[in-house]
């Protein structure tokens, strides 16, 4: 197996997977963007044969970290597509935004299953990815916790049967706030998740429920459903992670501790399952799962990514990169919470008006548009900031 985004959320989630399991599987390369030390300490831990940092800058003191390691260093886009093009059983797609386009893609084309925690694949490119892993024979296997719970939920059912696919979201920590409390929310708030322990971006993205829409995206392309049959119900529990609902009235739910090694291990094992991490729940001291439909007027940006999924592949892409500016600009106090959506909205709608509403045919085509999508989000930002009175 290889790991891309090692040093990061899923990645260390991953490191830890394989810590539970010593001498089940074979790394061949890890990578990360940043940060030679602590790659260096991860190729270490797990045994790998070459680590890739995509810093250039950073190549010198990765290589001196791994030597007489016997471990192989490179740097930069290239040496991570050429690790990705190492074929292997699995490789763990960790890297975060649409730096992971690239680097999975050539792992597909080299005959790798792929572990997907990279929504942007999808997102972004989500008919050239799955058109790719079809003809090269591989599986994409789900590894956020959602679409890992579908994936176990469906089983070995057909999809003709099912009525809908049904996502759980926690509905992060302003799930009881009021609009008006959202509007003044500091980024030290809303990085403040009830469940779950990931990275500043998704765990923004959880607050404003955008991760939630970015997933229904995903899944229509994991499981070839249309968004009629996509829904999203809030369980601030965070134990039902997915729900099949059957055309028989028969639902089927995946449960388990909120812990990313449950979906990892599941991936990494597949079609086996894997051992004991000790997680199992106690349903008794659980005693109470409640459920509720999302509210679109605080959290509208579910509701933008519905229609983003309606307009097709480029519109889902403009959302992706125009979300990931928004957020980054959120995180550096230059805009409003509730303005995540709000600029995600208009930079989509810019996007078309510019004529780029073009479903993305090549990995040429989706970076270019992805391109595009922020420098049109970026150009609002700039516009935002400069109406704003000086502090």
């Amino acid at each position: 197996m290889s790991i891309f985004g090692a040093t990061g959320s899923i990645g260390t989630s991953t490191v830890a997977v394989l810590a539970d399991r010593p001498g089940e599987f074979e790394v061949e390369a890890v990578t990360a963007f940043g940060n030679a030390g602590n790659l260096a300490r991860v190729a270490k831990e797990v045994g790998a044969k070459v680590a890739v940092i995509a810093d250039r800058n950073s190549f010198e003191t990765l290589k001196e970290a791994l030597e007489g390691t016997g471990i192989e260093a490179a740097a930069g886009d290239k040496g991570i597509e050429e690790a990705a093009s190492r074929p292997v059983d699995v490789v763990v797609a960790g890297i975060v935004g649409a730096a992971g386009l690239s680097p999975t893609l050539a792992a597909i084309r080299a005959g790798s299953n792929i572990a997907l925690a990279n929504k942007e694949c999808l997102v972004c490119a989500g008919e050239l990815f799955v058109a790719e892993a079809r003809q090269a024979g591989v599986r994409i296997l789900p590894m956020d916790s959602e679409h890992n719970a579908i994936f176990q939920a469906l089983g070995d059912n057909r999809m003709e049967d099912v009525d809908k696919i049904i996502l759980t979201a926690s509905g992060g920590p302003f799930r009881e706030w009021t609009k008006q409390a959202m509007a003044a929310a500091e980024p030290a708030e809303a990085l403040k998740h009830p469940n779950w322990s990931m990275g500043p971006k998704i765990t923004i993205d959880s607050a404003t429920l955008m991760n939630k829409g970015l997933e229904l995206i995903e899944a229509h392309h994991l499981f070839d459903v249309g968004n009629d049959r996509l829904d999203v119900l809030v369980h601030p529990q965070s134990i039902i992670h997915g729900i099949v609902a059957f055309k028989d009235g028969t639902m089927i739910a995946t449960m388990s501790a909120p812990d990313m090694r449950m979906p990892i291990g599941h991936c990494l094992s597949w079609p086996k399952r894997g051992g004991d991490v000790g997680l199992g729940l106690d349903l008794a001291k659980v005693a109470k799962l409640t459920f509720t439909k999302p509210d679109v007027d605080r959290f509208p940006a579910l509701r933008v990514a519905r229609e983003a999924l309606e307009a097709g592949g480029w519109a889902t892409n403009a959302l992706n990169a125009a979300n990931e500016i928004a957020v980054a600009a959120y995180l550096a106090g230059n805009i409003g919470f509730l303005e995540i959506a709000r600029l995600v909205e208009d930079t989509i709608a810019d996007v078309a008006a510019a004529g780029f509403d073009r479903t993305p045919e090549t990995i040429k085509d989706a970076l270019a548009l992805d391109k595009e999508g922020r420098r049109i989000a970026t150009g609002l930002i700039a516009r935002h900031t400069a109406r704003q009175p000086s502090r």
